[in-house]
Formats: structure tokens, C-alpha cells, sequence
């Protein structure tokens, strides 16, 4: 029978499914789109933007360098795209970059994978969520200084929906990305029919300003400028970030799982592109300026608040229509939010995969009721929120921070499938498959040149910030190689001798039941121990308080117990102890003797009644479960309020009242709550005589 406190749990998540339903779970290409493939396509949404700020640095003169860096960004994308699509083939179990690299360059460079993917999951909960709320904020302003609550509020959500399990939650997402991919791109046609079809000025807010360099920064030239261009390239890479996680899920997609994964990267890579550059064509047309310092902007009035270049971009294109703005405001904030369920879909499998591999804590392994990794979704889900406060919810200080451990894990396992491809043509023969592979590995090998190349960029550009995704990175490989280690220990510890006589066995069996008074649990623990039949036994009791210690005795030889009884002093009134040093005391005078240790325990039905009992049975068991050779064994009682079930129907056979057979009786309700009875009470009779 459900307990009532099972109620709110399945009103969140559901109801329990079957493992045998995890079939059901998996995902066609129309929903395996949003919900792996949201993360790389809401990062168009802020990827141009940090490219505009980044050449404001530089003053106006800048700004026209934005369309060249989006081809360049572009380029990186799709050869990124088009060397996971071999990843996908050659390794569909779901491991990603992860297990390209462990199998490719060894365990510690797919730990070093792992950290990264790690991080970046984190991080892009973070961005994600942070991103979304300052596009709300953006088109509804009475928001603004909520932001921090809004985000973490965010991210509990997405918690719970995908708690829910893969399926429910890319059922519900699967409409905002698509009216997302809807407006973005409705936007950039309507901004091209006004423009070419019509004539017509899309003049943004920020078009009349005059954006002025930042001081130092006047006359930038020669390297000085290149830095600069290089900075904005690595930070409009952000829109590269989520490419990686559908490698990570192929899994969760529907047979034949390797092609559709593919097929879904592919539509991916060019609905990503188109709105990336359209975004920035829009901005150079509609003339948007972004200072990363309010005094920048010359002729902006003293109160005014900087919009997103997406929201000005919007406003602008759709200044005739304006139900079309707050369409675009609306579908870019919840797709920022929800690109972070992308996240919520890899971290959880990744985590699961690294538990099995004993890096992480076996319980990140374990399904929860809807078939998906509740702990991970949890786990993940806190780690964002403490970036979240940490950076007091602004996106553009995590950005910051954000595609280091991609581009990381992008390099290892591009270089890991090179090795793959080089590997497996030195055993194949066939002409055809040869070509294939040759092709696969020159695909590789130029994926490898972009990723590392932005890499080398990012971290020459951004190690002021990125050392903090650095040092969180070199944390967690040091934390799972602890843990490792500490699986690695206990299972060589626990591995059983292959010769059975190689087994030591013990002497003799001493048993203690321990008594408080002679109640029906004392005298069913002492049955159970006799009956045990130990070379020797006893009863003992801690004397707490003379008077009761007095009664006890008393009462023990008015009943004639053959079970002697021993009373250890407790000046201090304390259980526990004295009972710890007779037990060690046993076992230092026989060391090989096992001492066994029987506790009578009440069992109560409501959580309430615990807190009446002072649990002196369970810290007694946890301080016995820490001493060698000392084997603790609880004797139950099960108190009437424990006895939940209900009193079986009567059942009769099929037909039976047809052919005239008597019905069953009515069942009667037991007595047993009110006066156990059974093999329990004979074997408590025969301690007591």
C-alpha cells in the first residue's frame, strides 16, 4: 500500500513506470531535436550579442568586422557538426567524447573529457537560464532586480519537468523550440522583404547613438586590433556550445539510433547557421549598438537601460507589428530556459556512465521512477544554482567562463577519432571501406585544426575568467580519481579466495542479547539466539538505574531464564559504551571467536512515534557495525501501529455458488496486532521456562 507521503511525490513526477517500459522512452528525430539540439540553437540568441560587445571595446569603427567573424564562427560550426557525425557512427553507446577519448588515449584523458563535459553542463544550465530571464526582463522591465530569484526559480522547474522523464519533457519543450526556430527565422524574412521587397528603414533604438571606444582603446592597430578580433571570435563561439550532446544521447533515440542521431546533427548545424547569420545581417541593418559600459553610447538618455541586440533586433524588424516583437521576446526567453534541459539530458547519462565505470558514486547509476537518472538531474541541478548566485544571475560574466571545457572536449575527441580512423585502417582491407575511413579521418583531422585553434584563442583571450572553468575542471578529475580509488580499494579488499580452505573460520560464536527488561521483544530475542544454538550465551544489560536493574534481576529468576544475565556499571548512565567495552573486551581475550550481538527493536508505523523512542538500538548498531568479528543481528517487534494491511477478501472458486457450494466466510480481522501469536509466542514461552 502507497504511504500518504508518496502522494505529493507521484502529483510532481508520475507515476512509476515499469524498467521494462524503457522502450517507450525513447525518442523520434521530430523530439530528439528539441531536446537535445536547444542548447546549440538558443545559443544564436546571445552568441552575436557577445560578439558585438566584445568589438565595442574598439568604439563604431569595429562593428562592421561582426559579419566576417559570423562566417568564420559559422565555418567552425558546421566542421565541428560534420566531424560528430562520425562520432555518432563509430561510437552510438552514448559515452561521446567521454568514451572517445578514454578508448582512444586512455582512462585519464576521458576523465579529463568527463571534467570538462561536466562543467560545461553546469555552466550551460546557468547561462541558459540567466540568458532567458534577461531577455524577459528586456521586454517586460517591471522584472528588473529580480532577476537572481527568477533564475534559480528557472532551473527548479526544468528540475522537476524532466524528473518527469525524457519523453514528457521533451513533449513539453518540443513547442517552444520549434516557435522559436519559427520566430527567428520569420524574423529574418520579414526583415529581408521590408529591406529588398519593400525599401523600407528598420532603424533599432540604439542606431542614433554614437558608440565611443573605451579609454585605451581609441586607436587601436596591428595586434592590438587582432587581439581584439580574436576575443570576439572566441566569444561569438559560444553559439558552438550543445554540439556535443547529442553524441552524448544517442542512446535516447528511436533504431536505427546511429542515423537518426546523425540526420538530427544535420538538421541541427544548418538551422543554427541560417539564424546565427541572419541575426547578425539584421544587426548591421537595423544599425544596433552594444557597450559593455553605459557611458559608451553617446546621446543615450541619462535613464536608459541596454536591451538585448536580439530584443532591439526584434522591436526594429517588427516596429509595423508589434504582436510579432513580444512573439520573439516570448519564444527567445523560453528557449533560452529550456535550452538548459539539453544540459538535463546529458549530464545525467554522462554521470550514469562515469558511476558505472566507478568515477562517480554508484547512486548516479540508478533510474529513478520515470526510468531517468533522478540523482544526476538533481545533482545538476544545485551545481547550477550555486553558479547562479555565485555570479548573481548575469549571463555575461558565465559566458565567460563557458566555452573552455567545450572546445577541451571537442580536441580530445577529434584527436580520439583520428586514432580511431588510423587504427582501424591498418587492419582493413576492403577498398571501399578504406575510402570511407579515409574520408571519416580527413573530416576529423580538420575539426581538429578548427577546435584547437578557438581553444588556443579562448584561453589567450579569456584566462582572466576561464580559470575558474580551469580550476573547477582539475577539481573534479582529482575528486573521481579519489573515488576510483576507493571502489578500486574496497573491491580488491572484498574479492573471495579462490581456494575455500583458504577461509579462516572462527572458533567459537559468543551471543549477547541485549535486555532492558522482560518485555515480548527481550524474550523473543533471547528465543531467536537460543535458537541460533551458539557455543555460548548470554544476556546482557547496562545498569542505568539500580532500582530497574534490581526488578530485572528479580523478575529474571522468578521466571527461571536458563540464560544467565550479565550487568555491566554505567556511572555515567550511558548505554552505548559500556556495552562497546564488554564487547571488545570479548573479543581481545578470544580473537578468534565471532561475537554476535542480538537487539530487540520496536517497529512503529508512523514517523511521528520515532521521535518517542530515544533509538539507543540504532546507535548501538552503528557503532557495532565499525568493529571487527562483531556480527549484529535486530530482532523485530512489530508494534500494532506497523500492521498496515488490510485483512484479505474471502475468496471463492470460480462457479462454486453455481454448483451449490457454500460461499468462504467473511474474513475476520486478525488478532494479531492485539496479541501476537504464532511460532513467536512458543519460542518466547520456551526462553521464559
Amino acid at each position: 500500500m502507497p504511504m500518504p507521503t508518496d502522494l505529493p511525490k507521484r502529483i510532481l513526477i508520475g507515476r512509476a513506470l515499469r524498467s521494462d517500459k524503457l522502450g517507450e522512452t525513447l525518442l523520434p528525430k521530430r523530439i530528439a531535436l528539441p531536446v537535445f539540439a536547444s542548447d546549440a540553437l538558443s545559443s544564436v540568441a546571445y552568441a552575436p550579442e557577445e560578439i558585438l560587445l566584445t568589438l565595442s571595446l574598439a568604439g563604431a569603427s569595429a562593428i562592421h568586422f561582426s559579419w566576417q567573424i559570423g562566417v568564420v564562427v559559422a565555418i567552425v560550426m558546421l566542421a565541428v557538426v560534420a566531424s560528430y557525425r562520425q562520432n555518432v557512427h563509430a561510437y552510438p553507446s552514448g559515452g561521446g567524447d567521454y568514451e572517445v577519448a578514454t578508448v582512444n588515449h586512455g582512462p585519464n584523458s576521458g576523465l579529463v573529457v568527463a571534467s570538462a563535459l561536466m562543467v560545461d553542463y553546469i555552466l550551460t544550465v546557468a547561462v541558459s537560464t540567466t540568458s532567458g530571464v534577461a531577455n524577459v526582463v528586456s521586454a517586460v522591465p517591471a522584472l528588473r532586480g529580480h532577476e537572481l530569484t527568477l533564475s534559480v526559480v528557472v532551473v527548479i522547474l526544468l528540475m522537476g519537468m524532466n524528473l518527469r522523464g525524457v519523453r514528457e519533457s521533451g513533449t513539453a519543450f518540443a513547442v517552444p523550440t520549434y516557435a522559436f526556430m519559427i520566430g527567428v527565422l520569420g524574423m529574418v524574412v520579414y526583415g529581408v522583404v521590408r529591406h529588398f521587397g519593400l525599401g523600407q528603414d528598420m532603424p533599432s533604438e540604439s542606431s542614433g547613438f554614437h558608440l565611443e571606444p573605451t579609454p585605451g582603446n581609441e586607436n587601436l592597430a596591428g595586434f592590438a586590433m587582432v587581439f581584439l578580433l580574436l576575443k570576439a571570435f572566441s566569444s561569438g563561439c559560444a553559439a558552438l556550445t550543445g554540439v556535443e550532446a547529442i553524441s552524448n544521447g544517442v542512446p535516447a533515440f528511436r533504431k536505427p539510433k546511429s542515423k537518426n542521431a546523425a540526420t538530427t546533427l544535420l538538421m541541427m548545424a544548418t538551422i543554427a547557421v541560417v539564424m546565427f547569420m541572419g541575426i547578425i545581417w539584421l544587426a548591421r541593418l537595423t544599425g544596433v549598438q552594444m557597450a559593455e559600459e553605459p557611458h559608451q553610447l553617446v546621446g543615450a538618455p541619462g535613464d536608459y537601460h541596454q536591451k538585448t541586440a536580439l530584443a532591439q533586433i526584434s522591436e526594429a524588424v517588427f516596429s509595423n507589428f508589434t504582436p510579432g516583437f513580444y512573439f520573439v521576446a516570448a519564444v527567445t526567453g523560453l528557449i533560452l530556459v529550456l535550452a538548459a534541459n539539453t544540459a538535463f539530458n546529458g549530464f545525467p547519462v554522462l554521470g550514469s556512465i562515469l558511476a558505472q565505470d566507478r568515477y562517480l558514486p554508484r547512486q548516479l547509476h540508478t533510474r529513478g521512477d520515470r526510468l531517468a537518472f533522478s540523482n544526476g538531474i538533481i545533482l545538476l541541478a544545485l551545481a547550477a544554482i550555486l553558479f547562479i548566485i555565485a555570479f548573481d544571475a548575469d549571463p555575461t560574466r558565465l559566458i565567460q567562463l563557458y566555452i573552455v571545457g567545450v572546445f577541451v572536449s571537442f580536441n580530445m575527441s577529434q584527436s580520439g577519432m583520428i586514432r580511431h580512423w588510423t587504427r582501424n585502417l591498418r587492419t582493413e582491407t576492403d577498398p571501399a571501406k578504406r575510402r570511407h575511413m579515409q574520408r571519416s579521418r580527413a573530416i576529423n583531422t580538420f575539426g581538429l585544426v578548427m577546435t584547437m585553434a578557438v581553444l588556443i584563442v579562448v584561453l589567450a583571450t579569456k584566462i582572466s575568467h576561464a580559470w575558474i572553468a580551469i580550476a573547477a575542471m582539475v577539481v573534479l578529475f582529482v575528486m573521481m580519481k579519489a573515488i576510483r580509488r576507493h571502489y578500486d580499494r574496497v573491491s580488491d579488499e572484498l574479492v573471495a579466495a579462490e581456494e575455500p580452505d583458504d577461509v579462516v573460520l572462527p572458533t567459537r560464536v559468543h551471543a549477547i542479547v541485549l535486555v532492558s527488561k522482560l518485555h515480548k521483544p527481550a524474550l523473543r530475542a533471547l528465543a531467536y539466539a537460543r535458537l541460533a544454538r551458539a557455543h555460548t550465551l548470554e544476556a546482557v544489560t547496562v545498569n542505568v538505574d539500580p532500582a530497574d536493574t534490581a526488578a530485572l534481576r528479580e523478575e529474571w529468576d522468578e521466571r527461571g531464564i536458563e540464560v544467565p544475565l550479565k550487568v555491566l556499571d554505567s556511572p555515567y548512565r550511558e548505554i552505548t559504551g559500556p556495552v562497546l567495552d564488554y564487547v571488545k573486551n570479548l573479543r581481545r581475550s578470544s580473537p578468534r571467536d565471532v561475537v554476535s550481538v542480538y537487539i530487540p527493536e520496536y517497529v512503529v508505523g508512523h514517523w511521528y512515534e520515532h521521535l518517542l523512542h530515544n533509538q539507543s538500538a540504532l546507535r548501538l548498531k552503528g557503532r557495532l557495525l565499525f568493529k571487527p568479528g562483531v556480527m549484529v543481528t535486530s530482532v523485530p517487534w512489530q508494534l500494532e501501529s506497523s500492521e498496515r494491511r488490510k485483512p484479505q477478501k474471502a475468496w471463492s472458486a470460480p462457479g462454486a455458488v453455481r454448483r451449490g457450494e457454500p460461499r468462504a466466510p467473511k474474513a475476520v480481522k486478525s488478532e494479531v496486532s492485539a496479541k501476537p501469536a504464532g511460532p513467536a509466542d512458543d519460542s518466547t514461552k520456551d526462553a521464559s521456562q
